[in-house]
């Protein structure tokens, strides 16, 4: 089974990530962009800010998910994968960015996937008020710098990217315990 977990910057993807892999260690644990060696260029490349267009970024992220597909999804399709962002999140910040119609994003994603999507998408869904409490508690990234209304509109469009790919979204209240959140993950998984 491959599912993807999803959610906008502390959310609690990575805690997540961490727990399941402890409840499958046999799990082939995964994220975008950035799992293969040309994706750690890659998304060196784009948090550098290196490239001056948003379709040139949207181009790059193709490129690590063609690869990451090829490398890491196709040849692990019989076992459990785990993935911290995929296909979603990508159709989700161009849909953001409004540079590309929603027609060529889905397509090339497609063309970039081989139309391989995870099963099952979870997504760690924050209000704005805990989005922001969390913000205050640290030290902000580049994206976090945007600011909560942002990233609320992110949080949207990966709700609109599952719908636009037709995928299984799972919604789960990221504010509630860790574990809680956990164990809901692996019930629905089933």
């Amino acid at each position: 089974m491959y599912i993807a977990i999803e959610g906008i910057d502390t959310a609690g993807k990575s805690t997540q990530i961490a727990n399941l892999q402890k409840q499958f260690p046999h799990a082939i644990i995964t994220k975008e962009p950035g799992a293969t060696a040309i994706g750690k260029e890659i998304r060196e490349m784009v948090l550098g800010a290196k490239a001056q267009s948003k379709k040139a970024e949207f181009l790059l992220f193709l490129a690590d998910r063609a690869e990451h597909i090829k490398e890491v999804i196709e040849p692990n399709l019989d076992k459990m994968i785990i993935s911290d962002r995929s296909v979603v999140s990508g159709v989700a910040y161009a849909l953001i960015q409004g540079e590309i119609g929603q027609t060529a994003i889905l397509h090339l994603n497609r063309f970039a996937t081989n139309g391989i999507y995870p099963e099952k998408v979870f997504l760690l869904h924050l209000s704005k008020e805990e989005l922001e409490f969390r913000l205050s508690q640290k030290e902000l990234d580049g994206i976090e710098l945007r600011g909560s209304e942002y990233l609320l509109k992110i949080q949207d469009a990966l709700i609109e990217a599952t719908k636009l790919l037709n995928l299984e979204l799972v919604i789960i209240d990221a504010a509630r315990e860790i574990d809680e959140i956990t164990k809901e993950i692996v019930i629905n998984m089933k």
